[in-house]
């Protein structure tokens, strides 16, 4: 059995930043720190002009392989809130996908309990095509040999383009404790 992968944890958060809606002329104002503790992001999200705030990873060189795992795992302290992963990959595409406005991103929703440690396991099957929240029909798939960029968002779109459920405008706080590529 093919132990977990850690990709970042405590202090390993470092070089991770914020991007907000402010991007794209929205008003939520978010910040993330990384600490012994992990990464913990903080925000103000306003639903108008864009409703998002997130936190991304530095660009992984060389891209990350994750081809003998089948999942990421995600130890965090929420709020309740449903969140979005997203992974930026590589272009496998002849650089099609790169020609995309805003690039094309693999994600998927979860929900975070209101107190204590939640952990969250993505499948990698899970993973859906979004270029600015909306879904992509392109016939393309994921490849986890080349993951380049990892982020986190709490945004009033869902992975399927309609409305987060989940989505709630105001003070925002969370922990992100680590994230491991699992089996």
């Amino acid at each position: 059995m093919l132990a977990p992968l850690l990709i970042a944890s405590g202090d390993g958060f470092a070089g991770w930043q914020a991007l907000n809606d402010t991007i794209m002329g929205g008003r939520s104002q978010g910040s993330v720190q990384a600490g012994s503790g992990g990464l913990l992001m903080q925000a103000f999200v306003e639903p108008e002009g864009g409703g998002f705030v997130s936190c991304r990873s530095p660009v992984f060189d060389p891209p990350l392989d994750l081809s003998a795992y089948g999942a990421l795992e995600l130890e965090l302290d929420g709020d309740g809130r449903r969140y979005k992963l997203a992974l930026a990959c590589r272009d496998g595409v002849a650089g099609l996908t790169e020609l995309i406005p805003g690039g094309l991103r693999w994600v998927a929703e979860f929900s975070t309990r209101p107190g204590g440690t939640s952990t969250v396991v993505i499948p990698f099957n899970r993973l859906t095509p979004s270029v600015r929240a909306t879904p992509v029909g392109l016939p393309v798939r994921f490849d986890p040999s080349g993951v380049t960029r990892l982020q986190i968002l709490h945004s009033k779109f869902g992975d399927m383009g309609g409305r987060n459920p989940g989505f709630r405008p105001g003070e925002l706080e969370l922990l992100i404790r680590s994230i491991h590529a699992v089996v």
